[in-house]
């Protein structure tokens, strides 16, 4: 079975940046033509996504995102890391790690961040 389960610190400060871990069990994150998904939900606000990571180690940003994130990965822990710096309180959000896929999507249950000073 699939999973996927988002960790890292609930409390950042402005100015700082904020470092989440998914960490996925029963699938590799090398397995061919699969990517990593970051995925966040402000309060208000519809899902927006960040950026991705894939099977063989490429990335690719949401330009609204890209100049200041950083998507990676360690394959001997099966898990693939998001870094977002220069965090505002504007960065509070529900974050989501995704697998989509034709043998079926997973979602984190998703870690809340909170930035403030």
């Amino acid at each position: 079975q699939v999973q996927l389960q988002e960790s890292g610190p609930g409390l950042v400060k402005p100015s700082q940046t904020l470092s989440l871990t998914c960490t996925v069990s029963g699938f590799s994150i090398t397995t061919n033509s699969y990517s990593w998904n970051w995925i966040r939900q402000s309060p208000g606000k519809g899902l927006e996504w960040i950026g991705y990571i894939d099977y063989s180690g490429d990335t690719d940003y949401s330009p609204f995102f890209l100049s200041r994130t950083s998507i990676s990965r360690d394959t001997s822990k099966n898990h693939v890391t998001l870094q977002l710096s220069s965090v505002t309180p504007e960065d509070t959000a529900v974050y989501y790690c995704y697998r989509g896929g034709v043998s079926g999507s997973y979602w984190g249950q998703g870690t809340q961040v909170t930035v403030s000073s």
